[in-house]
């Protein structure tokens, strides 16, 4: 193969209809097939990155390995492929202007007269030929977000069709459509799609693949319309349906050759046969459980109008989900509002009958009373107890608050003035906050923790069977996880924590950091909180070895 190819994956009809999902699944087929992918992102929001957007507007906030904050999206790539994404991959409205804004001031144009048009569409290119090859890909995903027919996302469409006019069959156009069964029709309609095709020709490309979802398959005779006023052949329109799984998706999409025919387009090595065997034997997992597990996450952003959103904590429900099918074991994974555990809506007593108990990371004082109440519970009841980020340093508040006697102890957060400060805001995030600098200015990304031996942490990541930790564990007891915080165990009251049976079972290398911490197993079955994220570094295919060390203690409970 001569050329890198391009893949750009847009959607019509409707938004939330799986591009990301679709775009992270022909990224697994390809990879596959034994080519090197990589995989981008295109939001278009004005914000620079997705890290100063309420959660409960835009879903999670995905962070790289290289701190970027970015769309829950990088995160089904990452675990559909396998891969560690950079910033590179990731690009917003408001970034790729700023860029160009920059560049201008810099005299970077050399003085000519700067345009929306050609000039932000150029940098759009730049930023993705610039992804593509840092990761030496073979194949570069572009997933445009947005609906087709949208002002916002008009700028990078305008890329592709320069893409496409200039490197013709190395790039190709895939569209992900929506087609409705109205209950009172009783049909499947494809005139959504048909002016969903004829908008995006209208900004001059032309799809060569249609991936149609609907709640069923479609049949022959919605393809042949497909086709007929899309303008493409039948075995181009790909059946989509509603699935049990989104894992059951890069199977389902093989099953209309998907892979032969983008490959068959792209020019790429048609011979190689598709092996998803380790992809099936993943799904058939999580088919063939021997039971059921129920999980509590205790959180404080579901809420979006008189609905119930989960994409806040994604990469925490799929990590949890990983580990229980490692384990041969379904998980059930219910929400509890934290709000309501404060109101006294929801009684603490009744997380009694789940099996394991996770509070996820957060910001601010709403909700935190009723996640103080949950962790004291689940630590006196002795239920498995997972706390991740903001879940740990109230978890450290709990116990020094209950079993030191420390009544008023908090966090910088909630009372500054609290006169037993546990969890304090980082010296160098102190003056960020005086000025007001709040984008991008967490302590973000990967950073280096040292486990303690004879600990939890230190036997699960000893016992994990991933070679991301395994050795690492085992020789130099360091591994790396991805952070997003502000605040801090204080060090000033480690000592006596650690004397009242508080084990920080993980620390950065020079000591000044607590990055986990945990409670002795003759105390507690499973009592663990971390500051860093684990979540994001958990796969389909390779189960972070904490949430598997969580699940297997909620076995034993």
């Amino acid at each position: 193969m001569s050329k890198r190819k391009y893949i750009f994956v847009t959607g019509g009809v409707m938004s939330g209809v799986g591009k990301g999902i679709a775009s992270s699944s022909i990224g697994t087929i390809l990879k596959a097939r034994g080519l090197k992918v990589t995989a981008l992102k295109i939001d278009p929001y004005i914000n620079v990155d997705a890290g100063t957007m309420n959660p409960t507007e835009h879903g999670e906030v995905f962070v790289l390995n290289d701190g970027d904050e970015t769309d829950q999206d990088m995160g089904n790539y990452e675990r559909f492929m396998d891969v560690d994404l950079s910033r590179m991959n990731y690009m917003t409205t408001g970034r790729v202007y700023q860029t160009v804004i920059e560049k201008e001031r810099n005299l970077e144009y050399k003085g000519k007269n700067v345009e929306v048009v050609p000039d932000i569409p150029l940098e759009v290119i730049s930023r993705i030929e610039r992804a593509a090859d840092l990761a030496e890909a073979d194949v570069a995903i572009v997933e445009i977000g947005g609906t087709i027919g949208e002002y916002q996302n008009i700028i990078f469409l305008e890329a592709a069709r320069m893409m496409k006019t200039k490197l013709a069959d190395d790039v190709i156009i895939i569209m992900l459509s929506y087609l409705p069964m109205p209950s009172k029709i009783g049909e499947m309609k494809t005139k959504p799609t048909q002016y969903a095709s004829r908008t995006l020709n209208g900004v001059g490309l032309q799809a060569d693949i249609i991936i149609a979802r609907s709640e069923l398959p479609l049949d022959q005779k919605r393809k042949d319309k497909i086709a007929l006023f899309c303008n493409i052949k039948p075995e181009n329109v790909i059946s989509a349906p509603d699935v049990e799984s989104i894992y059951d998706v890069p199977v389902n999409f093989e099953r209309d050759n998907l892979g032969v025919i983008i490959s068959k387009k792209l020019g790429l090595k048609n011979h190689i046969k598709t092996n998803l065997d380790s992809w099936k034997k993943f799904v058939s997992s999580s088919r063939n459980t021997k039971g059921e597990i129920k999980i509590a996450i205790v959180g404080k952003y579901f809420d979006s109008g008189d609905f119930v959103l989960g994409d806040v904590y994604i990469s925490v429900i799929e990590a949890i989900k990983y580990s229980a099918y490692k384990e041969g074991r379904k998980a059930i994974i219910e929400y509890v509002n934290s709000k309501d555990v404060e109101s006294g809506k929801y009684k603490v007593g009744d997380l009694a009958k789940y099996d394991g108990i996770l509070v996820p990371g957060g910001f601010g004082k709403t909700g935190v009373a009723g996640k103080l109440e949950v962790i004291r519970f689940a630590r006196e009841k002795k239920i498995p107890y997972l706390g991740i980020c903001y879940g740990m340093q109230l978890m450290v508040i709990e116990y020094a608050r209950n079993v030191l006697g420390w009544k008023d102890a908090n966090t910088f957060e909630i009372d500054p003035a609290s006169k037993h400060l546990v969890i304090d805001i980082m010296p160098d995030q102190k003056e960020k906050l005086k000025k007001a600098n709040y984008g991008a200015s967490m302590r973000l990304g990967g950073y280096p923790c040292q486990l303690n031996p004879g600990t939890i942490a230190f036997d699960a990541y000893a016992d994990s069977q991933s070679p991301s930790y395994k050795l690492e564990a085992k020789s130099h007891k360091l591994i790396n996880e991805r952070h997003r915080h502000r605040y801090e165990v204080n060090p000033k009251y480690i000592n006596e924590l650690i004397k009242a049976g508080l084990v920080f079972s993980g620390v950065s290398p020079d000591g000044a950091l607590m990055e986990i911490a945990e409670l002795n197993t003759k105390d507690h079955p499973f009592f663990l909180g971390t500051q860093f994220h684990p979540e994001f570094l958990a796969r389909p295919l390779n189960p972070h070895p904490l949430f598997t060390a969580f699940i297997i203690s909620t076995l034993k409970k």
